[in-house]
C-alpha cells in the first residue's frame, strides 16, 4: 500500500509517499508509485501517535472495568488518533513481579485489542525488579492498593533495588501531602511545593541509582529549572505533560465543576499553565501524555480524581497547532517520536514513532480544515464523558492506520 500527502517528521513537513508492506514501512520517498490513498494539503500525516500514560482500569480482578477496560480504552485511543498506549500498574491486582505482570499480560492478550498496549510494573515498599525488562512506575503519594510510600526514606530503600531501571515518578511529596491534608480545597491539599519537593527527591534518586527517569504529568513552573539543571549535568530524565494542565487552570474552577475538574496533581495557576506550554515547545517537556483516568460520572461528581482524555488526544493536538503556534514537527517530537522511543525497548522488534523504513506502518492523519465539536454521544470511553464536551477543536482525525490497515475514524454503531 502507498499513502501520499504531507508527511510530518521531527524536522520538517514535506510532500511525499509511504509504502507499507506487511504492516511495516518499507520505503519513504517522493515518487514510489501510484498511491492507493492520497490525502490533500489540508491533512498532515504523522507516524502513529502514542500516549504513554493511561489507566485502562483492567486487570484479572475485573474490579474496575465498569469504568473502562482494555477493549474500550483501545476504541477511545483509535477514536483519538492514538495507535499505542502504556498502561499504569495501580490496579486492584497490581503487576509487581513476574507472576502478576504476566497474569495481566495474559489477560490483555485475551482482549485481542487492535493497538499496542505496553504494561508498566509497579514499585512498592517491598517489591523487587522483574526478571525481564519493563517500565516501572512509582507513586510517591497514596494510590490504589499498596503501591505508595509514606516517607521519602522508605522510597529510597525501595529504589535501591532498581538500579539502572526505567522508572517513572508521580512527583508528590508524601510528607507534605500529609501536612496539607486538612486544607479546604483539593488544590490547597496538593500545593505546588509538594511537586517541587518531590521533583528534587526524584532527581536525586535518578542520579543515585543510575535510573532512566521520567516525571509524570508535570504541572509546576517552579520545577522546570530543576529538570533543566539535572539534564545539564547528564541525568537521563524526561517529562510528561497532560492536556488538562495545558488547557485548564484554576481560573476555570467553579462550585459546579469542581468534581470533574479534580485530578492529581491538581490544576495550577495560569502562570504554571503557560510555563507548561512554553516548556513543551522548547523541549523541557517531552511527551503529551493524557493520564487518561476514567471514572464514572457519579464518581467524578463526588470528586474522585481523574479525567478521560484518549478520545480527544489528536483533536487537542490541532488546538496546539492552530491556536498555540506549535509546529507540526514539534508535535511529531512529543506525540510520535518520543513516545515511540519510550516504548520501543519493550515492543521489539516492532518500532513506533517515525515515518522511516523498518518502523511500524501506523499513521495518524489530521485534517486541519475540519473542526470537531466534542459531544458525549460520540465518545468511545466506557466512562462516557469528557472535560472537553462542547469544545470545538480546529481540526480532527481524518484517518488512523494500524500496521497498514485503516482503523478509523468509523461511524458510531
Amino acid at each position: 500500500m502507498i499513502v501520499a500527502g504531507q508527511l510530518v517528521s521531527t524536522d520538517r513537513v514535506t510532500p511525499g509517499q509511504i509504502r507499507i508492506e506487511n504492516g511495516v514501512i518499507a520505503e519513504v520517498g517522493s515518487e514510489l508509485g501510484t498511491p492507493d490513498v492520497r490525502f490533500g494539503p489540508e491533512c498532515l500525516i504523522f507516524a502513529g501517535m502514542g500516549d504513554i500514560h493511561i489507566h485502562a482500569r483492567d486487570d484479572v480482578s475485573g474490579a474496575e472495568t465498569y469504568k473502562e477496560d482494555f477493549t474500550t480504552a483501545a476504541a477511545a485511543a483509535l477514536h483519538g488518533g492514538v495507535v499505542h498506549v502504556a498502561d499504569m500498574p495501580n490496579n486492584k491486582v497490581a503487576p509487581i513481579d513476574d507472576e502478576s505482570w504476566r497474569a495481566k499480560a495474559a489477560h490483555l492478550a485475551r482482549r485481542n485489542v487492535p493497538i499496542q498496549i505496553t504494561l508498566y510494573a509497579g514499585i512498592g515498599p517491598h517489591t523487587h525488579p522483574l526478571s525481564f525488562p519493563v517500565p516501572y512506575k512509582v507513586y510517591m503519594g497514596h494510590s490504589v492498593g499498596d503501591l505508595f510510600f509514606t516517607t521519602l526514606e522508605q522510597l529510597d530503600r525501595a529504589l535501591s533495588q532498581y538500579r539502572g531501571q526505567s522508572v517513572s515518578f508521580h512527583c508528590e511529596d508524601p510528607v507534605l501531602l500529609e501536612e496539607h491534608r486538612h486544607a479546604p480545597t483539593h488544590e490547597e491539599r496538593r500545593p505546588p511545593e509538594c511537586e517541587v519537593s518531590a521533583t528534587r527527591f526524584a532527581l536525586q534518586m535518578i542520579e543515585k541509582y543510575d535510573l532512566t527517569g521520567k516525571l509524570c504529568h508535570y504541572s509546576v513552573g517552579e520545577g522546570l529549572p530543576l529538570i533543566r539543571a539535572a539534564r545539564a549535568r547528564g541525568l537521563r530524565v524526561t517529562c510528561e505533560v497532560t492536556p488538562h494542565h495545558l488547557y485548564f487552570d484554576t481560573g476555570v474552577l467553579t462550585p459546579e465543576n469542581r468534581g470533574w475538574m479534580q485530578m492529581n496533581p491538581p490544576l495550577r495557576a495560569q502562570a504554571d499553565r503557560l510555563a507548561m506550554l512554553a516548556a513543551l515547545r522548547e523541549g523541557t517537556l517531552d511527551y503529551l501524555a493524557t493520564d487518561h483516568a476514567p471514572h464514572s460520572l457519579e464518581e467524578n461528581d463526588r470528586g474522585i480524581s481523574g479525567q478521560p482524555h484518549l478520545d480527544t488526544y489528536a483533536p487537542f493536538v490541532t488546538w496546539l497547532i492552530a491556536n498555540q503556534g506549535f509546529t507540526p514537527p514539534e508535535v511529531a517530537r512529543f506525540c510520535c517520536a518520543n513516545p515511540g522511543d519510550f516504548v520501543n525497548p519493550y515492543t521489539a522488534p516492532r518500532r513506533f514513532g517515525r515515518l522511516e523504513p523498518g518502523y511500524v506502518g501506523s499513521l495518524t492523519v489530521l485534517n486541519m480544515s475540519r473542526p470537531v465539536t466534542i459531544r458525549r454521544e460520540d465518545l468511545r470511553t466506557k466512562c462516557g464523558w469528557s472535560p472537553f464536551e462542547g469544545v470545538t477543536f480546529p481540526g480532527s482525525v481524518e484517518a488512523v492506520y494500524v500496521a497498514g490497515v485503516r482503523k478509523g475514524p468509523e461511524p458510531l454503531v
